[in-house]
């Protein structure tokens, strides 16, 4: 049940995250994604951040995003040299932060209406 009134939005927020799924809009997440304001990637590799390298970069930078958001899982990591390089050749910012930091400070970025893309992990 719903407490609260929620407007409705065009734009993708986050609405709960947990070690096992991530509820995007009315949507439930049980993997790595990207999500941005307008789109929702689920079929995104790698499905773990040890697994994250230069390659699934394309994905991200395909959005055109001025920020991307890492949710690293429960802990904070940060993101290989490499991949920081080159998202800093492109312009693009880089945040390495846990899933609910990362969460929340993707909802408050959307709504400033910024083009930022998270790319989120659960494990």
């Amino acid at each position: 049940m719903k407490f609260t009134l929620e407007p409705p939005s065009r734009h993708n927020l986050i609405r709960s995250y947990s070690d096992h799924e991530i509820v995007i809009g009315e949507q439930r997440v049980h993997r790595s994604c990207i999500v941005t304001a307008e789109r929702l990637i689920t079929d995104w590799e790698p499905q773990e951040f040890a697994a994250l390298a230069l390659s699934h970069l394309e994905a991200l930078l395909a959005l055109e995003p001025e920020l991307v958001l890492l949710g690293t899982g429960a802990s904070q990591r940060f993101a290989p040299a490499a991949l920081r390089a080159a998202l800093t050749e492109r312009g693009v910012g880089l945040e390495a932060m846990h899933l609910g930091a990362a969460c929340r400070t993707f909802n408050v970025l959307v709504q400033e209406e910024r083009r930022v893309a998270a790319a989120l992990f659960l494990r």
